[in-house]
């Protein structure tokens, strides 16, 4: 298990490389560039550049996330040749650094929604929060002005608000796009990336939908291991993988998170994990806490030591934690409470290893 820590860069974070290196057993940053325009090409200089502010601090890069998928893309247009050639040259490019995954989604129009990005709890944190209700009985513009509120002026990965100001537009074209129709515009998008994945030497990761159900009637297809041992089979290949996240996939009950793992770990397709803790009031709503199983409605104990049954060493990172101790930071991405993640899951780690050792 290699354990790596979100960063959005000098320009975006509030976190510094500096602290993040003084975090015990975090090997490396989990890199990106937000102020590259969805479909554009990311230039070799400005990962480069990226790269040496990463190395100086005496940290490795080598997983990148939200190289995001142009709409285009994904509503099949024919566009999008243009645009999965330009995300390519992207791969292309981070190869040349020695990047091993890359992270991206394919959840129509919306990234991951969250209807409360600031909720209060009793000891005074603040967490972001999930109600289906909120959706039901709102529209989008409704959503949209709820998350640029909560981010308090905050860059958020997945939400561009440039693009969103044609969200009527977008709207129109989705309408008539179902599940299976957005399952064929992602396998046309594997069959054209991963045979360059194989090439250069990276490994795609599927982040799952978050949450794993439609938002006002939008489909999503990552949802649950029937679905997701479909988009893997269907383009056959060990780059073509999976960010297995806790958190998107864990707040529907019906998915055994461990039986996932111990599925899609033994066939080696988990590339990258997020561990992620929620707290589940009732049907599709929840919110998320601090990591240690007692804050949450997950065992994260069993979740870390499946991860270990399965022999998993790839890259792990503490997802989401609350925002604590009067820090201002991006919602969900603050240092303290990953930190505490961080160990947390080392601890879990370490003794699971040693229970392990023992047994033998």
């Amino acid at each position: 298990m290699h354990v790596v820590f979100r960063w959005y860069g000098d320009e975006f974070d509030t976190i510094t490389l500096e602290q993040i290196r003084q975090i015990p057993g975090v090997e490396g940053v989990v890199g990106t560039l937000l102020d590259i325009e969805v479909g554009k090409v990311w230039p070799y200089e400005k990962i480069i550049k990226l790269e040496k502010r990463v190395q100086q601090a005496g940290l490795k890069l080598e997983v990148i996330e939200s190289v995001n998928v142009h709409e285009d893309i994904k509503l099949g247009l024919p566009t999008r040749d243009e645009y999965i050639e330009n995300y390519n040259q992207t791969l292309i490019n981070l190869a040349r650094i020695g990047i091993k995954v890359v992270v991206y989604n394919f959840m129509p129009l919306f990234d991951w929604v969250r209807t409360n990005l600031r909720k209060r709890l009793d000891d005074g944190s603040q967490v972001m929060e999930y109600e289906h209700r909120f959706i039901e009985g709102r529209g989008p513009k409704e959503l949209i002005k709820e998350v640029k509120s909560g981010s308090q002026g905050f860059t958020l990965a997945g939400w561009d608000w440039s693009r969103l100001e044609k969200l009527s537009e977008l709207l129109e074209l989705y309408k008539d796009l179902d599940e299976e129709k957005l399952f064929e515009n992602l396998v046309y998008f594997l069959r054209n990336v991963i045979p360059v994945c194989e090439k250069i030497g990276i490994k795609l990761a599927i982040h799952p939908d978050d949450p794993p159900w439609s938002v006002f009637g939008l489909p999503r297809i990552v949802t649950c291991k029937e679905k997701i041992e479909r988009i893997l089979n269907a383009v056959d290949s060990p780059c073509n993988g999976l960010t297995f996240c806790t958190g998107s996939l864990g707040v529907n009950p019906k998915n055994n998170l461990l039986q996932m793992i111990k599925y899609f770990g033994q066939i080696g397709r988990i590339h990258f994990v997020h561990l992620r803790n929620v707290k589940i009031t009732a049907e599709k709503t929840f919110y998320e806490t601090a990591h240690p199983s007692f804050c949450g409605s997950y065992d994260m104990f069993e979740i870390v030591k499946a991860l270990h049954d399965v022999n998993f060493n790839g890259y792990v990172r503490p997802d989401h934690g609350r925002t604590i101790w009067n820090e201002k930071s991006i919602p969900g991405y603050g240092l303290y409470d990953r930190a505490l993640g961080t160990t947390y899951i080392i601890g879990l780690w370490e003794a699971i290893d040693k229970m392990s050792a023992r047994l033998i």
